[in-house]
């Protein structure tokens, strides 16, 4: 082997991103030309340098294309990341296909004299330290970890011509990769052999198994049913998205509709499903798929079953002379279904052969995990409603993706989001898993308080016990990893930096705490956390602050920190006094207007007695009313309950009644007097009107509100108004024992 090194000079744009450094897993490719010494002994120099270059070239090109990272090249092997700065939860699997394809592409590149360059590559998964400003091709030092010296050593024993994989690589692309294990090999420095694993080839493409019962979702199916059976009963198209993140059981419901749904007021209903894989070899590979599905043709037909079959369908729906011209067009396009004027004529004509089958029976067309396929696939189906729409044909389209993806031509589709299971819900889910798994019953208790209303995290949970993993420690399954760790990457820097912030923090998440984590100014974080509400990653709770959506997205963000990093937001956070001081807030917690499923979070409020004192009356009625609100008109403090809120000098006492307990939250309360302003005598209290019960507000009328500064004020205390040992006119508000409540319910999705 040469010592030459090679370094690709092209730079990626460095995200803005707060913390420098992260804990990542990612997958590392090692490739290096087999014999390269013997080979380089007889060649000119001039003839070295060729065949080096052809290499390099060839390697560059397809792991730029499967967006790999490359590392460096030291000489004639080269180094790259998948998933080094994001990952999209197929970085295994994109790795493992850039190997294979650097195969077949040296195989078919003629180099120097004839020369035919053999090489082995090895694909480890693990977890590395990632320099995030270093994370560009040719970054030296980006990553640190064993998993580059375990990729370095598969590759020393893989076969020529091969690629191997770990054990992490092989269980990521299960069901993915055709794989074959081999005998574990003996590695250097390691004690036990290691198992390895050879990538045959990419799987095609099937239906997913949906084994027992669908708990939950009764609610989301017969929405959905409706929708689709009034466009079909009225002859006007509807498009419906599922929307949710991964785990969230959005194929489990298209696997359900499609059972279901098989008649609408008596008329039989035909489905047509594709589903994407990640990366597909071939841009219009779904609508492929769509077609054979349309046609019953399967993979391993040959070239006259599948002209037979074509003609089959297509001859109830088109003249002979058509189907004559069409057929052709639609081999063609199975057989190569990328974005040539060919291929495009051949969806073209795919396209016509729904609508007219749309024209003699009911046709609903589904197409599952649409985010992962390419712009070409979203103009078909655009397409396709837009001409069923001009026609009146009973056709629905019902299309299946994440919440990030953002549609190329937005517009007709209705979106339906897929909720967390209610608590109850996912108990049963578990359950039944556990039962049909073989695993006590009892652990239910232990898995749902980590499931998050997810049951593909359930699922992942029950599968790791199976697999060995030990129900007392309960590591997070690998699969959940990569899914929750694709959720954070789709976050912009700052966002990123307040979720794995917030995630240090124990119990629930306060805009002021994060600030002080991160060091930045008072109310920086707070529209960064409203975005985080919008999309789903965090919610906002009964009392001031928030909660994670998931408690795998918490452990994953904070795993993510480097251990000097996290000591630092920790210190931070408890070195904090416990009663902040009232500031204004650029973006407080109130502002989150609009939220689903949540009330908007409460702040203390700080409200000046002079200018109160006009608009509601005397003080002393405040008070009155505040101890009425206590238990039994007990005198003492009087607690501000949660649920029940207690009138303020901002709120007047309102008529009790189903309305009063859907209010929000309580609001702390900081009354400050002006200079001058004397307490009360209980006697001048006494001799005072008492406003009526019924809490009549017309002197109210056109009399100005009452200007309100909100402070950030600490969600893990519970106040009481006190007035002992405090300064005449200062009403101060006095820290009381936290009580102990446990999270509600999320809400139920039946």
């Amino acid at each position: 082997m040469t010592t030459s090194i090679i370094v690709d000079t092209q730079r990626t744009v460095t995200p803005l991103w707060p913390v420098p450094q992260e804990r990542r897993v990612v997958t590392v490719l090692f490739a290096d030309i087999v014999g390269s010494t013997a080979l380089v002994d007889r060649l000119d120099p001039e003839d070295v340098r060729a065949l080096q270059r052809a290499y390099f070239d060839t390697v560059a090109g397809v792991l730029h294309r499967w967006h790999g990272v490359v590392e460096k090249y030291i000489g004639d092997a080269v180094m790259a990341l998948f998933g080094a700065r994001h990952s999209d939860g197929f970085d295994a699997y994109r790795a493992v296909r850039a190997g294979l394809e650097i195969q077949a592409a040296l195989d078919r590149r003629p180099m120097v004299d004839g020369i035919r360059l053999r090489v082995r590559v090895g694909v480890a998964t693990g977890e590395v330290v990632v320099d995030l400003g270093d994370a560009v091709t040719g970054g030296h030092g980006l990553a640190s970890g064993a998993v580059i010296t375990t990729a370095a050593r598969l590759q020393e024993y893989a076969a020529p011509g091969a690629v191997a994989l770990c054990a992490a690589t092989a269980r990521a692309t299960a069901g993915l990769i055709t794989q074959r294990q081999l005998t574990p090999t003996p590695v250097a420095g390691r004690v036990s052999p290691v198992p390895v694993w050879h990538a045959l080839g990419p799987v095609r493409p099937g239906a997913d198994r949906h084994d027992g019962p669908l708990i939950g979702r009764r609610r989301e199916l017969a929405t959905i049913r409706d929708q689709l059976g009034s466009a079909i009963r009225h002859r006007t198209p509807n498009w419906i998205s599922l929307v949710g993140p991964t785990g969230s059981g959005r194929s489990r419901l298209l696997h359900e509709l499609t059972r279901g749904l098989t008649t609408v007021d008596g008329e039989s209903v035909r489905w047509c499903v594709a589903t994407c894989q990640p990366y597909p070899d071939q841009v219009l590979a779904p609508v492929a798929h769509l077609l054979r599905g349309l046609a019953g043709i399967r993979h391993s037909d040959g070239p006259a079953a599948v002209h037979d079959r074509l003609v089959a369908a297509l001859t109830p729906l088109f003249p002979p002379t058509r189907v004559a011209t069409a057929v052709p067009a639609l081999q063609r396009m199975l057989t190569t279904p990328d974005g040539s004027a060919t291929a495009l004529t051949g969806a073209a004509i795919c396209r016509e052969v729904l609508l007219r089958l749309a024209a003699h029976q009911p046709l609903i067309v589904a197409v599952d995990d649409l985010d992962r396929a390419a712009p070409a696939v979203s103009r078909f189906l655009h397409a396709l409603y837009d001409a069923a729409t001009e026609r009146g044909l009973p056709l629905a389209l019902l299309t299946v993706h994440q919440p990030q993806w953002t549609d190329t031509r937005p517009g007709p589709a209705r979106q339906m989001t897929i909720g967390p299971l209610a608590t109850v819900q996912s108990g049963r889910l578990l359950r039944h898993l556990l039962t049909r798994a073989g695993q006590p019953v009892a652990l239910v208790d232990r898995l749902l308080p980590l499931v998050g209303g997810r049951p593909g995290h359930a699922a992942a949970y029950v599968t790791s016990l199976v697999d060995g993993a030990d129900p007392a420690a309960l590591p997070l399954p690998e699969a959940v990893r990569r899914a929750v760790g694709a959720e954070l990457d789709h976050l912009d820097g700052e966002r990123r930096a307040v979720l794995m912030a917030a995630g240090t923090l124990g119990g629930l998440i306060s805009g002021a705490a994060v600030d002080r984590a991160l060091g930045w100014t008072p109310g920086r974080s707070a529209p960064a956390l409203r975005e985080l509400v919008t999309a789903g990653l965090l919610l906002p709770h009964h009392v001031d602050g928030y909660a994670f959506a998931a408690p795998a997205l918490r452990q994953v963000a904070v795993e993510r920190l480097p251990r000097a990093l996290r000591a630092v937001f920790q210190r931070r956070t408890a070195a904090a006094p416990h009663l902040d001081t009232a500031h204004r807030d650029a973006g407080p917690p109130d502002s989150l207007a609009g939220v689903p499923n949540g009330s908007p979070a409460r702040s203390a409020q700080i409200v000046r007695l002079d200018t109160v004192g006009d608009r509601t009356g005397r003080l002393d009625d405040v008070f009155a009313s505040l101890a009425s609100a206590g238990a039994g008109g007990a005198t003492g403090p009087t607690p501000l309950r949660r649920g029940s809120p207690t009138p303020t000098m901002a709120t007047r006492p309102a008529a009790s009644g189903p309305a009063t307990n859907r209010t929000a939250g309580p609001r702390k309360l900081r009354a400050v007097a002006s200079a001058g302003d004397v307490p009360p005598t209980p006697a001048a209290a006494a001799s005072r009107p008492r406003r009526r019960a019924s809490g009549d507000r017309s002197r109210d009328v056109g009399r100005p509100a009452t200007p309100i500064r909100p402070t950030p004020a600490s969600s893990a205390t519970q106040w009481t108004l006190a007035d002992a040992g405090t300064p005449p006119g200062v009403v101060r508000a006095a820290p009381r024992p936290p009580l102990i409540r446990p999270l509600d319910d999320l809400p139920a999705s039946a």
